[in-house]
């Protein structure tokens, strides 16, 4: 299973549920992210060329992160640049999570092991701005 979070024509996030079984290779984000994630499944005995990635300059402008969920629960709280809250989804252990744009915050529901991969180079608090949402999370 596999769920995009959007509003007014933006993705702002794509979550691929631990349920999500498919062979071959599926990717979930469109060319231009900067940040690619697919999900692959391939038998024993499959082969995979070997390779190498060239070096290529690339331009980031702004910062995507995906979260694996290793053990544990989560709520993502989805909110849009005004600082609205747009949704929210609990995550579960073998859940992944593309966070594409918008703002997010989280709470721990049951202690959380996650891995968490995104662009660098690492700039510290110049990365992010911190808020406090314009409405308060409404219980679902």
């Amino acid at each position: 299973m596999v769920e995009k979070i959007e509003h007014a024509g933006t993705l702002y996030a794509i979550i691929i549920y631990s349920e999500f079984n498919l062979p071959g290779i599926h990717f979930f984000t469109p060319d231009e992210f900067s940040q690619q994630l697919a999900y692959m499944a391939h038998p024993t005995g499959k082969l995979i060329d070997p390779h190498y990635h060239n070096l290529l300059a690339r331009t980031v402008d702004y910062t995507q992160e995906v979260l694996f969920i290793r053990k544990g629960k989560i709520r993502v709280d989805f909110y849009d640049r005004n600082k609205y809250l747009l949704d929210s989804k609990v995550l579960c252990a073998g859940d992944t999570i593309l966070l594409a744009s918008g703002g997010h915050g989280f709470e721990v529901l049951e202690d959380i092991q996650m891995i968490e991969v995104k662009q660098g180079p690492f700039s510290g608090e110049l990365d992010k701005t911190r808020f406090i949402p314009q409405q308060k999370l409404v219980n679902k």
